[in-house]
């Protein structure tokens, strides 16, 4: 099974690729990103009667985007790629998703994804 998705928005995108079979979903995420990723991921392989056992390959759409949603994103499916050492592919644009299962389909992996956040750091001062 191929696990693509995008975290770039508060509304959180999912695409699973099991053979022929294509299955989206979407999250309004908003600010439970972090506390609730895994276990939505996890809730949406369960709906197919698979686990993160069956994930075969990872694509994620790196940026640009939310510098949290995408750090969320991409340290989750970086650990799990790890954890289940399967290939994760990370791409940009509009057919992101095109993209990274015509990477995967010629055997690439990036190891590791990083972000693209289109802009500089945004630091402010400390108030006191």
């Amino acid at each position: 099974m191929i696990l693509l998705l995008d975290t770039s928005t508060p509304r959180c995108r999912l695409t699973l690729i099991d053979g022929e079979q294509v299955i989206a979903y979407d999250w309004q995420a908003d600010r439970q990103l972090a506390k609730g990723l895994l276990g939505w991921l996890r809730d949406r392989l369960a709906e197919q009667g698979k686990a993160f056992a069956d994930i075969e390959s990872i694509g994620v759409l790196r940026g640009p985007g939310s510098f949290t949603g995408l750090r969320i994103g991409l340290t989750v499916l970086n650990t799990l790629a790890d954890g289940l050492q399967v290939p994760i592919v990370g791409t940009m644009g509009d057919a992101w998703q095109d993209e990274a299962r015509q990477r995967l389909r010629t055997d690439q992996n990036d190891q590791v994804v990083l972000p693209y956040y289109s802009n500089g750091a945004n630091i402010t001062t400390q108030r006191k």
